[in-house]
């Protein structure tokens, strides 16, 4: 298996984005997997090497990567050093990260397999909302799925409350990490960026525009993201098909760090059902 680990893509007056690749070499035309992390995630976060590795195994080109404001940096991309960075991401930043590492496929790159068949996009948790408005909006992308989705970043911002008044005042707001214990900020720009493109980035647009093949896989028992979130983005695309994975929290019953050889049950299911769903 060819494995490339924190390969740098870099574009002019843009941070960097840190990316891995998995696969095995072949001469015939492989599909690759466009994997997008979460809320507080990370490429290297817990289990998603094996994940990666899963794929490859089943003739895919896995490519995970780090959103270039999501705080980590080039030579420290685990966890969040970079706050500022942190502090100034929004969800055009990230759709645009998303964009750059499709331009990169599409050139050809030598960290890539040769010949490339299909794009397929998958995203964890906030980074589910990111690929169903990508994969509405881009051709280049052939099927869609999520796991443990988000299905509207709109509610997320719990406008009008108290702490959302301060945060307008003061401009900035705090979010603990519960397992670094760092207070990883928020300028009030993340909102003011969402409002100027709300239509873009309500999901239930894009979910009820889609033209491609859709799966939603969410755990039973995701104490993160309700599984209603899961069954609310199956109901807007009759077409869609959704798997609920019995038991599995927000993460499917991985954790950071994972130290063990094999995925977790759970997760491993919802890998083997990805797959199924892509072959």
């Amino acid at each position: 298996m060819i494995i490339r680990k924190n390969e740098i893509l870099t574009s002019d007056n843009k941070k960097p984005i840190l990316y891995d690749v998995y696969y095995n070499e072949t001469e015939q035309p492989q599909p690759v997997v466009i994997f997008c992390h979460g809320y507080k995630g990370f490429k290297d976060w817990g289990a998603w090497h094996l994940v990666a590795e899963a794929f490859a195994k089943a003739g895919f080109c896995f490519l995970k990567f780090n959103f270039s404001h999501n705080g980590g940096t080039v030579k420290e991309p685990i966890d969040f050093p970079d706050l500022e960075a942190f502090a100034e991401n929004n969800f055009s930043l990230e759709l645009d990260d998303l964009d750059r590492i499709l331009n990169e496929i599409e050139k050809g790159n030598n960290n890539l397999p040769k010949k490339i068949s299909t794009i397929f996009l998958i995203g964890h948790s906030r980074g589910g909302g990111i690929v169903l408005i990508k994969a509405e909006e881009d051709k280049r992308i052939q099927k869609v799925i999520t796991w443990a989705s988000v299905s509207d970043f709109r509610a997320r911002f719990q406008e009008g409350t108290d702490s959302f008044n301060t945060w307008k005042e003061t401009g900035v707001t705090h979010v603990e990490n519960s397992r670094t214990k760092q207070m990883l900020p928020h300028n009030f720009q993340f909102y003011l960026d969402f409002k100027e493109n709300e239509d873009r980035f309500t999901i239930s647009r894009a979910v009820k525009n889609l033209k491609i093949s859709q799966l939603i896989v969410h755990g039973s028992e995701d104490p993160t993201v309700s599984l209603k979130e899961g069954k609310a983005i199956h109901s807007w695309n009759s077409k869609s098909e959704l798997k609920i994975i019995d038991g599995a929290d927000h993460v499917f019953n991985a954790k950071h760090p994972w130290e063990e050889n094999n995925l977790p049950k759970l997760l491993e299911e919802t890998v083997a059902a990805t797959i199924d769903f892509l072959k």
